[in-house]
């Protein structure tokens, strides 16, 4: 998949599924705008694509802040005049018992999965109705669908909720020629899961409930984003695709 000239902004694209995706667009060709809450990690992953040929923008933004998004984006339109694909990969995730759970860890969650989803895709989205189109693709979870995690509440209800705005998205902004999708991703091997992986006893519960037999790596889930993102997915919109190794099966 050739995505030359076109512009991508990745959220939480500092580590993990994020900086996988942002790495993956930018080998294809793409201009690819690099958002983190981390200035460090966000100018890394940065570093990272232009030490390889690529273009990247560094853009240190909180996408829960409609400002510290809108400003993002001028700086994303001062270098480059428009978006063209939008990833939205900025995510938190508290581990705490629904009694034990602090209001604020529940309103962050919130804040940065959901609503950071709602901002982005909302300011971008008027761009690209001026473009004529684009794609936008939201990394969601296993969770959010049939296979929910013990002490995760917060987390489980923002994907939940972002799988339902995935489908809502889609529904009105095919008017405009954007497609919106979800991918769902299952255990993948990143920082965010690292406490949960040296539980051996849960690894051994994941690994015999996946069966293909082993945890998935960032790159696994990179292919079908840049397939959604393609003009071989045009007429796919309003899907939550699971990347799971089988693990959920609808």
């Amino acid at each position: 998949m050739n995505f030359a000239d076109k512009v991508v902004l990745v959220t939480g694209a500092g580590r993990g599924i994020g900086q996988a995706i942002a790495l993956a667009f930018a080998q294809a060709g793409a201009r690819v705008a690099v958002n983190d809450i981390n200035p460090d990690s966000c100018a890394k992953t940065a570093e990272a694509i232009m030490t390889s040929g690529g273009q990247a923008l560094a853009c240190h933004a909180d996408v829960a802040n409609k400002l510290a998004v809108q400003a993002m984006l001028i700086d994303i339109e001062d270098r480059w005049g428009r978006v063209d694909i939008l990833i939205n990969n900025a995510g938190v995730e508290p581990h705490q018992p629904i009694v034990q759970l602090d209001e604020w860890d529940w309103n962050r969650t919130l804040d940065v999965n959901l609503k950071g989803a709602f901002i982005c895709s909302q300011s971008v989205g008027r761009m690209m109705q001026q473009q004529g189109g684009g794609a936008i693709v939201n990394i969601a979870s296993i969770a959010g669908r049939a296979a929910g995690l013990r002490d995760r509440s917060a987390y489980v209800a923002s994907k939940t909720g972002l799988i339902g705005f995935t489908k809502e998205c889609a529904r009105e902004f095919a008017a405009y020629n954007i497609r919106v999708n979800a991918v769902c991703p299952g255990v993948i091997i990143t920082a965010m899961t690292a406490q949960l992986r040296e539980n051996e006893a849960q690894m051994q519960k994941w690994l015999e409930d996946i069966p293909l037999g082993r945890l998935g790596d960032p790159e696994d889930v990179t292919g079908l984003v840049l397939f959604l993102c393609s003009d071989a997915a045009r007429y796919i919109t309003g899907q939550a695709i699971n990347v799971d190794g089988g693990k959920v099966m609808l």
